[in-house]
Order: structure tokens, then C-alpha cells, then sequence
């Protein structure tokens, strides 16, 4: 059957190399640009505009597929407004979609370019495919993006390698995660580079863990040529030392059952975190988070990000800012006030720009 849809006509899933350039986006109407000594770094998983009550049926026991274009322009817009005013200089998503039929076929990154401040983007899709038949999805182009106020250079998309839990028809129509890398041309202060991630959510073999890897050797790579680097995303890992690591209760559905003889899975799918408590560590070991484990630990529910619960406030941390440089003491804020435009919540940063 595979064989049918890559060999007896045009493929229905797009295959990317390892390597290739990301896809540059720039404002309908840019504007002049500030030159600042320290710069507002953010991370935000959107839910493709979808927010954060609707049922979705892939991540939130619900059943809808498809939204009306002005339910995904309401979402877009609330966006814009806390971008205006929480003003981040640049901006790493997760969760983006540019010609989806779910959301209407809205190119959300150029919409939200050209409805805020930011010139810049750069694009890098993990999952682009011609239909998926698959609950009513059809057409899907979604993925991660950078927003700036400079230039983007080099940017490019790199390959995270595949989940192996999977049968291979699944596998050929689903999410190929990648790391969107670009160099930020900031005028008069010289440059530096970008990293954003969106780690696998739902595997139960050590992909996740392959990626993070694959994540910090290309800090790594960066650090030891002596650039300067901010790599964040989604990670879909909570902090080492988490006091608790299982949510099977939390995020089950209706119906649903686990942790007890018998059941099968014994644990839902993308809610037990407990095997990969240890996975973030070198990360923490080689790089400043925004958020240092120490006032996590103090605090852990003041930097929650993320809950698959509608009705329940944020439950753990999955969203995260690294640099090889450090962030400032004052202006690290996780936006748990924005309640209903995802199912995350913005994380943001200050930075002193190098020289």
C-alpha cells in the first residue's frame, strides 16, 4: 500500500531530507526595527489556533476536526494582542499551521506577521501531507516557526529521527519532528542563533529522548564554535525531579481506564512521564534555563505551561528556554494568566544581546 502512494503517483505525505533550508516569510508591511541592548525571548505551543476549549478529538477527549475560519481568526487574534503587549523580540512556536483544512486553509504565520509587529519568519513543517484518512483531516501543512524583528540567514529545517513504535502505515502519514535553526542578523550587535524544538508527544519507545540528544548536540555545535545561542520549544518532558510524573488520571477520557491488572495500555499514551524523569539533565548540566531548576523545584506550580484538561488550570511543565549565555534574574515570566488561546502558555525571558 505504501508502495502504491510513493511509487504509482505523487506521494501523499511529503519526506524531507535531514538537512534542508527552512521556508522565510516576511511582513506584508514591514516595519523600522529597534536596535536594543537586551531583547524579549518567547516560546508558545498555539494549538494552531485552535484554543484551548475546543474538544479537538487528537489531544483533548473531544470530537471536533475541522474549525470555521472565524473561530481560528478569533484565536489568531487574541494572539496578535498578547504579542502587542507582551512585546517579545522573538517569538519560537510550536504548533503552527500554513494549508490545513482543520483551520481553513489560514496561513497563520504569514497572518500573524502581518497583524503584529514582527518583519521576520521562518518555517519548518512536521507534517505535510497532500490527505490523511483520518477522522475527516484531509489536507495538513502544520509545523514551527520563528518570528523576529531582524533577519533570519541560514535557516534551515533538520530531521528528528522517526518514532520506531509504530506500524508502518502509520508511521508513513504521521508527524516528521524537526528542529528549525536560524541565524538572527541583528543590526550594529552582530548575531546569533535560534533554536526551536517541538519534541514527540505521544511515543512510548526513547524517540523523545533521540531528540533531545539530537537537540543539544546542536547546541553543542554551536557553543563550541563560540556563538551565541537560544534554543527553546516545546519539549514535551517535565523537569528532572518532578514530584510527580504520571498523569494517566488526569488526562484520561471518559470511559477510559489505567494502572490497574488487567488494563491495556497500562498507561495512556503521552501522560506517563516517569520512565524519561532523567532525559532533560545534560540539558540542564550544560545550559542556563530560563526557569533554574532551583526555583522550580521551590515553586513547580508557578512555571506549569500545559494541562490537557479544559476545565483544570495548568498541571505540569513542558515548555522551556535554554542559552549558553544567561538570561536575567528579572523578566522570566510564564503567562499562566493567558487561560484560553492554547493549551500552553507562553514562556518568555531577558536577554543581553552579545557583542
Amino acid at each position: 500500500m505504501i508502495g502504491f502512494f510513493s511509487a504509482g503517483c505523487s506521494p501523499l505525505v511529503t519526506e524531507f531530507d535531514q538537512s534542508e533550508e527552512a521556508v522565510l516569510y516576511t511582513a506584508a508591511h514591514p516595519m523600522p526595527q529597534p536596535v536594543p541592548d537586551t531583547l524579549t525571548v518567547m516560546t508558545w505551543n498555539l494549538r494552531f489556533g485552535a484554543g484551548r476549549q475546543t474538544p479537538w478529538f487528537g489531544d483533548s477527549c473531544g470530537d471536533r476536526v475541522v474549525l470555521t475560519a472565524a473561530e481560528v481568526l478569533a484565536t489568531l487574534e487574541g494572539m496578535a494582542a498578547e504579542i502587542r503587549t507582551l512585546q517579545p523580540d522573538l517569538l519560537l512556536i510550536q504548533e503552527i499551521d500554513v494549508q490545513s483544512k482543520r483551520t481553513a486553509y489560514i496561513d497563520e504565520l504569514q497572518w500573524l506577521l502581518d497583524h503584529t509587529y514582527f518583519t521576520y519568519g521562518a518555517y519548518a513543517s512536521m507534517w505535510q501531507a497532500q490527505y490523511v484518512p483520518s477522522d475527516g483531516l484531509g489536507r495538513i501543512n502544520t509545523g514551527s516557526a520563528l518570528l523576529s524583528r531582524w533577519p533570519l540567514r541560514e535557516a534551515e529545517r533538520i530531521q528528528l529521527p522517526l518514532r520506531s513504535d509504530q506500524d508502518a502505515l502509520t508511521r508513513y502519514f504521521y508527524l516528521r519532528r524537526n528542529i528549525l535553526k536560524a541565524r538572527v542578523d541583528l543590526p550594529e550587535r552582530g548575531d546569533f542563533w535560534v533554536l526551536n524544538i517541538h519534541a514527540d508527544a505521544f511515543s512510548t519507545d526513547d524517540t523523545k529522548h533521540k531528540h533531545i540528544i539530537r537537540f543539544k548536540a546542536e547546541i553543542d555545535k554551536l557553543d563550541t564554535a563560540g556563538a551565541a545561542v537560544i534554543a527553546g520549544g516545546d519539549f514535551n518532558m517535565l523537569p528532572p525531579g518532578s514530584d510527580s510524573t504520571d498523569y494517566c488520571d488526569e488526562d484520561r477520557c471518559p470511559g477510559e481506564h489505567f494502572h490497574s491488572p488487567g488494563d491495556h495500555p497500562l498507561h495512556k499514551e503521552g501522560s506517563n512521564y516517569t520512565p524519561e524523569k532523567e532525559w532533560l539533565v545534560d540539558l540542564y548540566a550544560a545550559y542556563d534555563c530560563s526557569v533554574p531548576l532551583v526555583d522550580y523545584h521551590a515553586h513547580p506550580a508557578r512555571y506549569f505551561t500545559h494541562t490537557t484538561n479544559r476545565g483544570a488550570f495548568w498541571d505540569r511543565k513542558i515548555d522551556y528556554l535554554f542559552s549558553n549565555r544567561p538570561w536575567l534574574s528579572q523578566g522570566r515570566v510564564t503567562h499562566q494568566e493567558i487561560l484560553n488561546l492554547s493549551d500552553h502558555v507562553p514562556v518568555s525571558a531577558r536577554w543581553v544581546v552579545p557583542r
